[in-house]
């Protein structure tokens, strides 16, 4: 405490003023009121000096606890009912030292969520690489044309996979990243829902399976070009998991708080165990194809969430499956 500057400049300028006014009490008064002059000035600096060790004891305290919290240990939150400025000080300290703790198991949660999606993301690249590699080996010494286009389809094929899969994860990143700007336009229900099951027109009617639109042709506003591709990854993930003959039934609905477009399939259903994950990223339930990556259903979670919407979903097995898609409206 003796080696603070301004501790022992007050500490010495009390001193001197008692010192003085002790004199000057001994020379134009009584020794007794020198004397009480004296004391009183000693018990005051030694009042001061005792409230001053406390206060660097308790400042000591906060940076003891401070260099504790940025060294990664664990250190307690006392809980402070005192007021004062020293205690308003602690209280700000114990609030701030509690936001670095948070954000720093953000950090390590995001770390993990990161090597787990680097792990992934090798493994779904890995399959086609690996079957590429081992067609491109067949295709050296094979001599049939007929197999050598078998080949060359099968090769084309898993390019397009790893193509999807890599212009997917960088539509993802660029909006977890938040340098997507999505865009507020006006159009039809109707419109969208066109331009969102046309690439499946073909697939469909080869499967001789039926698309039925239902409800008002309401006006949304929405990104088109971002939710168009959301829709697609649902219509997508349904028509996967319908048999020859299965019915896809799209419904628009207004109400005072969203506007709705409900896609229902006629598939077999997600099992109420994968139901809550179906929109994590790389998560596979057990009627997931063997081609499945397990993203598009996340990108469309995505999508919607960035532009104040959402989707909700319920099935049961061996009847079907419900994507709520949700437009909230502004709430002044």
């Amino acid at each position: 405490m003796l080696k603070n500057k301004d501790f022992r400049r007050v500490l010495v300028l009390g001193s001197v003023v008692t010192v003085i006014f002790a004199a000057c009490g001994f020379i134009f008064a009584k020794a007794a009121a020198g004397a009480l002059i004296l004391v009183t000035g000693a018990i005051l600096i030694a009042l001061f000096s005792h409230y001053t060790k406390e206060r660097y004891a308790a400042i000591e305290a906060l940076n003891d606890y401070l260099t504790g919290v940025l060294a990664g240990r664990e250190s307690p939150h006392p809980d402070d009912q005192e007021e004062g400025e020293l205690s308003i000080l602690r209280s700000n300290i114990y609030k701030a030292a509690g936001t670095l703790t948070h954000q720093k198991d953000l950090l390590a949660g995001d770390k993990k969520r990161l090597a787990a999606a680097i792990a992934d993301i090798s493994h779904q690249l890995k399959t086609p690489l690996t079957s590429m590699m081992v067609m491109n080996d067949l295709l050296v010494g094979e001599e049939d044309p007929d197999r050598r286009k078998d080949f060359l389809k099968t090769q084309s094929d898993q390019l397009d996979r790893m193509n999807w899969l890599i212009q997917t994860l960088l539509k993802l990143s660029k909006i977890d990243a938040g340098v997507v700007t999505m865009k507020q336009e006006e159009i039809s229900a109707g419109k969208l829902i066109a331009a969102a099951v046309k690439p499946f027109e073909i697939q469909m009617e080869l499967m001789e399976m039926k698309t039925v639109t239902v409800g008002d042709d309401l006006p949304l506003r929405c990104d088109i070009h971002w939710t168009i591709e959301a829709l697609q990854n649902i219509i997508k993930n349904c028509y996967e998991h319908m048999d020859a003959g299965g019915a896809l039934k799209i419904e628009t609905e207004d109400t005072n708080l969203f506007s709705r477009i409900k896609i229902t399939d006629s598939g077999c259903g997600i099992p109420e165990g994968d139901l809550p994950h179906i929109f994590e990223r790389f998560y596979k339930g057990k009627n997931a194809g063997k081609d499945s990556v397990g993203i598009g259903l996340a990108l469309s979670k995505a999508v919607m969430e960035s532009q104040r919407g959402d989707i909700l979903v319920k099935s049961q097995e061996g009847v079907g499956t419900e994507f709520d898609v949700r437009f909230y409206k502004t709430i002044i």
